[in-house]
């Protein structure tokens, strides 16, 4: 068994199936660099953790060498699929979809490489379905590229085999009141954006969790639609977390309550999953 403050992930996400929590992340160790594959681990307190088990292998046939963040799972119609990001030295940064029968895996690429677009450097994807049953990923078009990075939707087909649309705008980094430049090793300045996760409050709003940099670091930002859904205009709110940590989203513990998962700190090697219960009140969260 490892204790949650033993276990160097980034972006954790949880998916709570059957009275069991399955937890996933961008592995901390090669997080930045060569990378090849994913893993789950699997718990029903939060704080005690059997694993990791490979869920995703790279067996020489898949399309990215580097760089695997984010991996997100997530039931529909009667599958499990990971939305994760991946790079290549001759593929642009991007989301692609994997599919498994069973939230251990083994996890086999289902879309034809990222469904992000393919001249864009993207990241993050995440699902959402429209109260009208449409599916959607909703990810970033990251701010290397685009300067002020940006967290748009894009209508996926009912297979999740690939995009059903052209990608929309939801916000920008630089429209939070909390968010500020940085620079890129390379000299360049922007906002960032990652780690959009959709979640529905209980009095039907639709909030937007992501991620930039406050003058305290990395940070876990909450935006709101005005007409409680993804083509809404996004309002930003308090944000949930300043100091050095992010990349959060929201489930549902076996107990009930919301919890906000999150890696703190945004340090190499250092990072860990966070676990906080929140409360997203119908005023401002």
């Amino acid at each position: 068994m490892l204790r949650t403050d033993q276990i160097n992930i980034r972006d954790p996400f949880v998916l709570v199936h059957q009275g069991q929590y399955y937890l996933y992340g961008t592995r901390g160790e090669t997080c930045w660099g060569p990378a090849d594959g994913f893993d789950v681990y699997t718990g029903r307190d939060l704080a005690s953790w059997e694993g990791p088990a490979v869920c995703f292998q790279n067996d020489g046939s898949f399309w990215a060498d580097r760089n695997y963040w984010a991996p997100e799972v997530h039931p529909w119609r009667g599958a499990f699929y990971m939305f994760a990001s991946f790079k290549s030295e001759t593929r642009r940064r991007g989301t692609a979809i994997l599919r498994a029968s069973s939230p251990l895996g083994p996890f086999l690429p289902w879309s034809e490489g990222p469904v992000t677009p393919a001249d864009w450097e993207c990241l993050d994807g995440t699902f959402y379905v429209s109260p009208e049953g449409r599916p959607y990923m909703v990810f970033c078009h990251e701010w290397v590229q685009a300067g002020d990075g940006e967290i748009l939707a894009l209508p996926l087909a009912e297979d999740l085999k690939a995009a059903a649309g052209e990608p929309f705008l939801l916000f920008r980094g630089s429209d939070a009141p909390w968010s500020r430049e940085i620079r890129h090793s390379s000299g360049k300045t922007g906002y960032v954006t990652d780690g959009p996760f959709l979640w529905r409050r209980d009095d039907g709003a639709l909030l937007c969790l992501w991620s930039g940099f406050s003058e305290e670091g990395y940070a876990q930002g909450l935006a709101v639609s005005d007409n409680q859904n993804i083509d809404g205009h996004f309002t930003q709110l308090e944000p949930l977390f300043l100091k050095d940590g992010g990349h959060g989203m929201i489930f549902r513990a076996l107990d009930g309550r919301p919890v906000l998962a999150l890696h703190s700190p945004n340090t190499h090697l250092l990072e860990r999953p966070r676990f906080t219960p929140v409360h997203l009140g119908s005023a401002h969260q």
